[in-house]
């Protein structure tokens, strides 16, 4: 199954969840109903004592109306309601759980040594770097990943699972809640919290009625009705552990064997399950049972009926990566000799999960040799969206360290983040860099010119290619500066890109992940939902991608028609009308209204497009290192991640 597919199956299941939580609704207003009738009924009869009692009438259209808009009224504005508190994404579900925000400039070991285990997965994804909690007042080993896309993603883990994993648990951990954000669960699951919380309004209605008072307190309805809620809203509860067993279970076989064929590690992965099983995973936050399908292990209580349970039990979980298991769990902690040991990978002699062969990697090489330096094979970009490997695990990290500590610091702080970022964008001559150094001190904050020109000879010698992993890592200090700090760093930042009179392709692409990742600093707001499910309203945009790829690839009118024209086909029959434009309308500004357009396009819509967009870039077969980070920046645009173009090394 490839990245479009696995998005595809996302969708799907938000329909199953649709189907599963009109026939709750549809359940509760039968209950409440039924309830409602008997309640009415009985006061009724109590009020004419001594007669016969009145009939019982089981059809009620005016009661029957009453409980239907009622009952919706309360689970539809509840469901507004928690989805617009969780619009933020998956920093609203950390805090919602108690988590704290690691900062990027933390000197803790064990939150850095999950920092590291983070970033270097985000890199060799091709995702920005996720935001990053820890809930301290939580001692189960747990964690889970939560957001709309990855823009928005953020991690949490509990305190324990930071400090009693070692290293390769960590990752094998974390290499688990990186499928959910490849693998688009993460909508589905805040989705998932937001209707569930409509179901359970119910209960807070009947506590209400419960309590209620009148002149007449003993024949009073509506106590009644309020217990009779209560009961019902354990009805919804039920149903809503039903629905987040249905669409977890098997997601979580899935996500262990994408993070041990990322990892290539089942020893991690199975160390951790192991772990928790000594020392337990439960939650103790009061919302844990809303979020409880997003957890890593199974962070309530032992579900009463099997069927309830949101995780399969962790003995299958480990038998299915380490048949050898003997059955034992170990203790949650870390001991003395998993600290002090090296760290190595561990393959048991089977597994149920292939590990499919990794071009190269006997002899691979990261670092900035390690990616693709001249030239990519055409048939080698799509497969390797969203599927990210060992060989990228290697590369990132190789790459992380291959940065001074000058840079890696100054990623880490936020104001120093933006003399970095100005620093990528610096000419490389004197002059010129000079005379941009004098306009950015006019415009940057306080001592950001001193900063950049600090920075500049230890940015200067970064390839390109590497550029955009580097802005990746700033990106999270950057997120921490305030609403001033930000409206000044984009002016400054604006004011140095279009200085020099020309916009080039990194500029854009890094003004554009800036004002993406960074939306909420400026109070953009960046749509999640799906609004295109045909590309006919999106001729015209494909269009601009297509025709600004084609005059990218070549400067000759002949190629960039040859060009174009390989590409077109792989939009299908639904892209008529689709033609080559001049480049005064394919222009970068037009490219960028494209983009966001096409970002909200179905997902195998987008596969097309970047389908065409790489046979437009490699006509001749390859694809050169500029097209093919153009390309990354393109898909990453539209949350389609590509991880780095590794090579094998030489010799």
């Amino acid at each position: 199954m490839d990245f479009f597919e696995h998005q595809d199956k996302a969708r799907k299941n938000t329909k199953l969840l649709v189907t599963y939580f009109a026939l709750a609704v549809v359940c509760i207003i039968a209950s409440v109903y039924v309830a409602s009738l008997l309640i009415f009924y009985g006061a009724n009869s109590q009020q004419q004592p001594g007669g016969p009692p009145p009939p019982l009438l089981l059809w009620d259209p005016e009661l029957f109306l009453y409980v239907v808009l009622g009952t919706l009224s309360v689970v539809v504005i509840g469901s507004l309601y928690k989805t617009a508190a969780l619009a933020r994404g998956g920093s609203a579900v950390a805090e919602m759980l108690g988590g704290r925000l690691v900062g990027p400039n933390t000197s803790h070991p064990d939150e850095r040594k999950l920092q590291n285990v983070i970033e270097e997965m985000a890199i060799a994804s091709g995702v920005p770097i996720p935001k990053i909690y820890v809930l301290d007042n939580e001692e189960g080993i747990n964690a889970f990943a939560a957001g709309h896309s990855p823009s928005d993603a953020a991690i949490g883990v509990t305190r324990d699972c930071m400090t009693w994993l070692n290293r390769d648990e960590l990752q094998g951990v974390i290499g688990h809640e990186f499928s959910h954000i490849l693998n688009g669960d993460m909508r589905l699951n805040l989705r998932l919290i937001g209707v569930l919380f409509g179901i359970l309004c119910l209960a807070v209605i009947g506590r209400v009625l419960l309590y209620s008072r009148s002149r007449s307190r003993d024949r009073n309805p509506l106590m009644l009705l309020g217990l009779a809620l209560i009961v019902i809203g354990a009805i919804g509860v039920f149903f809503g552990r039903l629905i987040q067993a249905a669409l977890s279970r098997q997601r979580e076989f899935l996500a262990d064997a994408s993070s041990v064929q990322f990892t290539r590690n089942p020893a991690g992965l199975s160390g951790a399950l192991q772990k928790i099983g000594g020392a337990g995973s439960k939650i103790e936050s009061a919302h844990a049972g809303e979020a409880s399908h997003m957890f890593f292990g199974n962070g309530l209580g032992k579900p009463f009926l099997g069927l309830l349970a949101t995780h399969p039990p962790l003995d299958e979980r480990i038998r299915a990566i380490d048949p050898g298991w003997d059955g034992t769990f170990k203790p949650g902690s870390v001991t003395a000799a998993e600290a002090d040991s090296p760290r190595k990978a561990a393959k048991p002699p089977s597994s149920r999960f292939p590990f499919p062969p990794t071009p190269g990697m006997p002899g691979a090489r990261a670092g900035a040799a390690g990616i693709a330096a001249n030239v990519v094979q055409v048939g080698a970009v799509l497969p390797a969206l969203g599927q990210p490997t060992p060989l990228h695990l290697r590369y990132a990290e190789e790459l992380r360290n291959s940065f001074s500590e000058k840079v890696r610091s100054a990623a880490r702080e936020p104001l120093d983040a933006t003399a970095l970022v100005y620093a990528m964008l610096l000419s490389p001559d004197s002059a010129l860099r000079a005379k941009e150094l004098t306009e950015l001190a006019a415009r940057a904050a306080p001592g950001g010119g001193e900063k950049t020109a600090a920075l500049w000879p230890d940015v200067a010698p970064i390839a390109a290619r590497a550029r955009l992993p580097l802005v990746n890592l700033a990106l999270p200090a950057l997120g921490l500066l305030r609403p001033d700090e930000f409206k000044q760093f984009s002016c400054a930042l604006q004011g140095l890109i279009e200085g020099d009179g020309q916009i080039d392709i990194f500029e854009f692409v890094l003004q554009k992940i800036v004002r993406r990742h960074l939306a909420s600093q400026s109070s953009e707001t960046w749509p999640t939902s799906i609004q295109y499910h045909t590309l006919k309203p999106l001729v015209r945009d494909c269009s601009v991608v297509l025709s600004a790829l084609a005059h990218v690839s070549s400067s000759e009118a002949g190629e960039v028609e040859k060009a174009f024209r390989k590409g077109a086909p792989h939009l299908r029959a639904e892209a008529d009308g689709l033609k080559l434009l001049p480049r005064t309308e394919s222009g970068l500004e037009q490219l960028d209204t494209a983009l966001d357009r096409l970002a909200l396009a179905a997902p195998q819509l987008k596969k097309h497009v970047l389908e065409a967009c790489v046979q437009v870039v490699g006509a001749d077969g390859v694809i050169q290192e500029r097209q093919a980070e153009l390309l990354r920046a393109i898909a990453e645009t539209l949350d389609c991640p590509i991880p780095p173009f590794v090579q094998m090394a030489k010799g």
